[in-house]
């Protein structure tokens, strides 16, 4: 028999002013069980809609794997996969996080439903849930076993200082593993990650959570459906060329801005208020100071701010702050507090003449 295939895939362009577009190619890689016959959709998938496998499924079942291809730079990306058998069940994953990105907002229903284009991703310090569906499940005395249980796995595994191209995901930690022996919801809610590192903070890498069948004399163990949330780190930075309680009398120094990890989809800039440090005080933002940030991956970035004495209008003690709005709300990144005196006194003595 020949099975129809369906995907919802959103392709589009990835950036913003600052970086280079990105493009998505997608497609469809049909194996054959067990032979391993693999067969690739000849065009670029099209961004919604069906076709029929263009090979016939036999006893053992096939596999489709749904894969894409991100330009700049090249990566390819596994996005999901599902294996048809004549009685093997079937399951769903779908992971939820604070960053809409990656969710497709317009889908109605009680869960979440992923964008299969795009990666779902969270920060280091953030929960997420992943959500597991099962169906099909068999439970006779005399039904294969094949038919009655599947095995639900979490791997870990982290970029390193990297982003993550051209990683070994074979070299992933298994970080544990279950049966699922009833059909249903399975909803598992994570406060943070898993991924292996000394600075959870600075955690960057990957989860992925996948079902597998159980092998038999018809098929091997076969994925039936995975997904994987990118984790990138908690932004930090620095502010250079003032000191805290620097008493300055004259023009304002130049100072440098050290932003580090800063999350994609967010805007990161420096504030001035009057006043002492009191977080939540909504200030002048200082021109130069921001950076808008769209891209995939977090930044790194230093900025220079100069010729800036216009902010302040008048003597006093003075805080400098940088905030990072991301979907996860605003944050305090850095903060100085300064005087600034620069009033000039003259003393004058009195001058008489004797003749």
């Amino acid at each position: 028999m020949k099975t129809i295939l369906s995907r919802l895939i959103t392709l589009g362009v990835v950036g913003c002013s600052c970086i280079s577009a990105q493009t998505y190619t997608n497609y469809v890689r049909q194996t054959q069980m067990p032979a391993g016959v693999t067969w690739d959709a000849s065009d670029t998938v099209a961004a919604s809609g069906t076709q029929l496998s263009a090979l016939i499924i036999n006893p053992g079942g096939a596999r489709f794997d749904l894969w894409t291809l991100k330009s700049a730079p090249l990566t390819e990306y596994l996005l999901d996969s599902s294996y048809v058998g004549t009685y093997i069940p079937i399951s769903q994953i779908v992971i939820d996080t604070e960053d809409t990105y990656g969710k497709d907002l317009t889908a109605s229903g009680s869960l979440p439903v992923n964008i299969p284009a795009k990666l779902r991703r969270t920060r280091a310090d953030r929960p997420f849930t992943v959500y597991v569906t099962v169906d099909g499940m068999l439970s006779g005395a005399t039904d294969p076993e094949a038919s009655k249980s599947v095995k639900f796995l979490r791997h870990v595994q982290s970029y390193g200082t990297g982003v993550g191209v051209g990683l070994d995901r074979t070299q992933a930690t298994l970080k544990s593993q279950s049966s699922i022996t009833v059909n249903g919801l399975k909803t598992l809610t994570y406060s943070v990650t898993s991924i292996p590192g000394s600075n959870l903070s600075k955690l960057r890498g990957e989860e992925r959570f996948s079902v597998y069948s159980l092998a038999d004399y018809q098929a091997p163990e076969s994925q039936l459906a995975s997904e994987f949330i990118q984790v990138w780190p908690v932004a930090d930075a620095s502010i250079s060329g003032i000191t805290q309680n620097q008493e300055i009398r004259y023009a304002m120094p130049t100072l440098t801005l050290y932003y580090n990890d800063v999350y994609p989809d967010s805007r990161t800039y420096a504030q001035v208020y009057q006043g002492e440090q009191a977080l939540g005080t909504v200030g002048t933002v200082v021109t130069g100071s921001s950076l808008i940030w769209d891209a995939a991956e977090p930044k790194n970035d230093v900025l220079t701010l100069s010729d800036w004495d216009r902010f302040f209008t008048r003597d006093g003690r003075w805080t400098m702050e940088v905030i990072t709005e991301t979907p996860f709300g605003s944050t305090r990144l850095a903060w100085v507090t300064f005087s600034l005196n620069r009033s000039i006194e003259v003393n004058g003595t009195s001058l008489t003449t004797l003749e």
